[in-house]
């Protein structure tokens, strides 16, 4: 799975209107730090709200203006996680410094681009931020690309405040079924955790995994190729990986211009460089993978629960059994780029029968038990999961699960702690849409995974070498662990 298709599932309720099972636990705005009710004189002025219900294709796009910015600020409020208690300051400082940013990055600063006195009274606090705002945009050029800029610096920065990894607004939303603008490959390190964790990521930077169809498959790349340079720059510079870099490769969309890789094939000693253009490109629906291993052990792959996909694996471990009577299961989620909530339940189901798997809680501690599904029939084998930092949300959870369950054993590394919780996605008058998760989740065992990840019980990190001669270390130990 591709770093775009990756993005896509993080937040497929942006381009729907919710992950499969988030719902029931949209918040409202309350009357805390000087919040007002709708019908009070200051919140008269309000935007009108943003909208629940995204249209499954693409809106007609309108620039991103102060009512647009305004939009989401209350939107944030009425329905994100932390809306309730939020404040408001945190947001708007944080939407006024990247507007101010842009300015000067422009060449457009302003002495009156000052931020006003804040409050802690959200209406007041916006009005006073919108009055500013205007005011400094009313004496620019009249240039539509540069306000938008302004605008989209503005937002941005806005929703970053959040901090919060299932929160995303994007200008203008990605075609419906199509990876936007992506080259085509996931790499180790992962892009999410070299944007969150970057000390974190080791050199060789090496392709993990090639979609068909894409640019990076048109030119022949493969899993195992170690990226040497981009346009020129090496991706490690004094042992941390480079944003720069890793933007050229995984930019959001739309798609910056091309770029020039230089990559290096362990299989065969051969380096090469090749001119890639980022290009939309019809994502194939992620295949499940299934076939039977020496030992009658079962292998499944599982690149993301999509809707649907416990079904295919389940149904796919079900036309393995004739063949062979059946004494384990290997899950391959490496890659695994998240989805749905009721999918995972479904496939824990399929190990034990009603049992609180995850939480879904609101930002005052409380919070809703999900059970696994007793309505699977149980498959009564043994378990061996593959995980690395490239299974994130609901992979995220599974993988907790399976761990705090003691359903089976982990092989491989550390899932990606990318698991804020589902994200809903909200439509804004210029036609952007913006993304968050009205909960956030907590494991079985009510431990945080998000921002951590779960350890593997056998940690067995896949390398460029394994992965361009084709050996599989964790598979191979997965089958020593089921006698296979």
């Amino acid at each position: 799975m591709s770093t775009g298709k990756l993005r896509l599932t993080l937040l497929a309720a942006m381009a729907a209107v919710l992950v499969a099972g988030a719902g029931g636990c949209t918040q409202t705005a309350t009357h805390v730090s000087g919040a007002t009710s709708p019908s009070s004189p200051v919140a008269s002025g309000q935007p009108p709200p943003c909208s629940p219900n995204p249209p499954p294709a693409a809106p007609p796009l309108n620039p991103t203006t102060v009512t647009t910015i305004g939009q989401a600020y209350y939107c944030v409020f009425a329905h994100y996680y932390a809306g309730p208690v939020l404040d408001d300051r945190v947001l708007l400082a944080a939407a006024f410094a990247g507007f101010t940013q842009e300015l000067d990055r422009l060449g457009l600063d302003r002495p009156d681009a000052t931020m006003p006195a804040l409050t802690g009274h959200r209406d007041r606090d916006w009005a006073a931020f919108a009055a500013v705002y205007q005011k400094v945009t009313s004496q620019l050029p009249a240039s539509p690309a540069r306000r938008q800029e302004l605008a989209a610096a503005t937002m941005t920065s806005m929703i970053a405040a959040l901090h919060d990894n299932h929160a995303r607004w994007d200008y203008p939303a990605p075609p419906p079924g199509d990876v936007p603008g992506d080259l085509g490959i996931m790499t180790s390190p992962a892009p999410p955790l070299a944007e969150t964790a970057p000390q974190e990521a080791l050199p060789p930077l090496f392709i993990t995994a090639v979609d068909p169809g894409s640019p990076a498959a048109t030119n022949g790349l493969r899993p195992g190729d170690i990226i040497v340079s981009v346009d020129g720059a090496p991706p490690f510079t004094d042992g941390i990986i480079s944003e720069g870099v890793m933007n050229l490769l995984t930019g959001p969309y739309p798609p910056p211009g091309r770029v020039t890789v230089q990559l290096h094939r362990p299989a065969t000693g051969r380096t090469w460089t090749v001119t890639l253009t980022p290009a939309l490109y019809q994502a194939p629906p992620p295949p499940v993978s299934a076939k039977l291993l020496d030992g009658d052990i079962a292998y499944v792959q599982l690149p993301a629960f999509f809707p649907g996909a416990a079904y295919q694996v389940l149904g796919d471990i079900t036309s393995l059994a004739p063949r062979a009577k059946l004494r384990g299961l290997i899950l391959d989620l490496r890659g695994n780029g998240g989805g749905t909530v009721a999918d995972p339940a479904t496939l824990l189901g399929a190990f034990i029968h009603g049992a609180a798997w995850s939480y879904d809680c609101d930002v005052h501690g409380s919070c809703a038990a999900r059970y696994t599904d007793s309505s699977v029939p149980l498959l009564h084998l043994r378990l061996v999961v593959l995980t690395d930092r490239n299974c994130v949300s609901a992979c995220d959870a599974f993988s907790g699960a399976v761990k705090d369950l003691r359903l089976g054993t982990l092989v491989g590394t550390r899932t990606a702690g990318i698991v804020a919780g589902p994200a809903a996605g909200y439509l804004l008058d210029d036609g952007s849409l913006l993304g968050f998760p009205a909960g956030h989740d907590l494991g079985a065992d009510h431990e945080l995974i998000n921002g951590i990840g779960v350890a593997p019980d056998y940690y067995l990190p896949l390398t460029a070498q394994d992965l361009s001669t084709g050996r599989d270390p964790d598979i191979a130990k997965a089958l020593s662990l089921l006698g296979g």
